[in-house]
């Protein structure tokens, strides 16, 4: 479990394929501290088990199922990636609930600069379209952001100055992919409404305030 609140950005150091596994070494610091091997690592928003670490970088392994679903095996060296630790049971909660598990890969359609932030428009599925709300979390490459503006086939997300500065999103540009999670809550929300048998409406549960 993570919260979308990026602790670093590492740089990928280097990265291999074999036998169809993109292993990822990445030179980073703070993660560093308190690293065990077997420890859940958010990259880009990709949950990751670390198989290897020293005192300057950490490996892990980006097997099949995760590189359909992610952008990781377009990574170069000296690439920059947003990193988390799991969150841990005596921190802050600083963002929502994010599992690591990416929804799909979308991509950037559109970027403004206004005074005190920066607009980037994204262009998911219809899909995942219908599981956003406005003004609802969602994570992009890992980081915690506010659904500002949700269109038909677009969503805008505010990237203030503290989030340019501390993630990679700044770096972005139209074109670029970019990994998507929508909120877990949603999700469980969507699929308790869709069982017929439950009992719960989309009435009923406007009526207990959601």
């Amino acid at each position: 479990m993570f919260t979308g609140i990026v602790e670093e950005i590492g740089t990928i150091k280097k990265m291999t394929t074999q036998q169809s596994i993109v292993n990822l070494t990445i030179d980073c610091q703070t993660i560093l501290s308190d690293m065990h091997i077997g420890d859940s690592i958010s990259v880009n928003g990709v949950c990751l088990t670390v198989v290897c670490f020293d005192n300057q970088t950490f490996s892990v392994q980006v097997i099949k199922g995760t590189e359909n679903k992610t952008y990781l095996n377009r990574l170069n060296q000296s690439d920059e990636v947003n990193l988390e630790r799991a969150m841990s049971g005596q921190g802050r909660f600083g963002g929502h609930f994010v599992l690591g598990h990416t929804d799909e890969v979308a991509k950037i359609t559109r970027i403004q600069n206004s005074d005190n932030s920066k607009i980037v428009t994204i262009k998911p599925s219809k899909s995942i379209i219908n599981q956003m709300v406005q003004q609802g979390s969602i994570t992009i490459d890992g980081v915690s952001l506010t659904v500002f503006q949700l269109k038909e086939s677009e969503f805008d997300i505010h990237l203030i100055p503290e989030t340019r500065k501390s993630t990679i999103l700044n770096q972005k540009r139209v074109g670029d992919p970019v990994h998507i999670e929508t909120d877990m809550l949603f999700k469980y929300v969507e699929k308790i409404v869709g069982n017929n048998d439950s009992g719960l409406s989309s009435e009923k549960l406007k009526s207990f305030g959601f």
